[in-house]
C-alpha cells in the first residue's frame, strides 16, 4: 500500500501563506490606502501637496461619500 500527499478525494491540499510573504503587499496596501485617504480627506487648503483645485475636483463626490466636509 501506496502513502500519497495528496487527499484520496483528488483535490489539491492547501498549504498555508506565511506571514513573510504576506507583509510585503500588506504594507504596500496599507501604504497605498492611506495615500488615498489623504487624497480624498485631506488634500485641500493649507495641507495640500499639489497646488490647484484639480486634485479635489477628482476627490470631490468620494469625499461627500466619506463624509469628509469640503466647502
Amino acid at each position: 500500500m501506496a502513502h500519497t500527499a495528496a487527499p484520496a478525494t483528488g483535490t489539491p491540499a492547501i498549504t498555508p501563506i506565511s506571514l513573510k510573504a504576506i507583509a510585503p503587499w500588506a504594507l504596500f496596501f496599507g501604504i497605498l490606502m492611506l495615500v488615498l485617504l489623504y487624497f480624498v480627506g485631506a488634500e485641500q487648503g493649507a495641507t495640500s501637496l499639489i497646488a490647484g483645485e484639480n486634485v479635489h475636483e477628482w476627490v470631490h463626490d468620494g469625499r461627500h461619500l466619506l463624509g469628509f466636509p469640503c466647502h
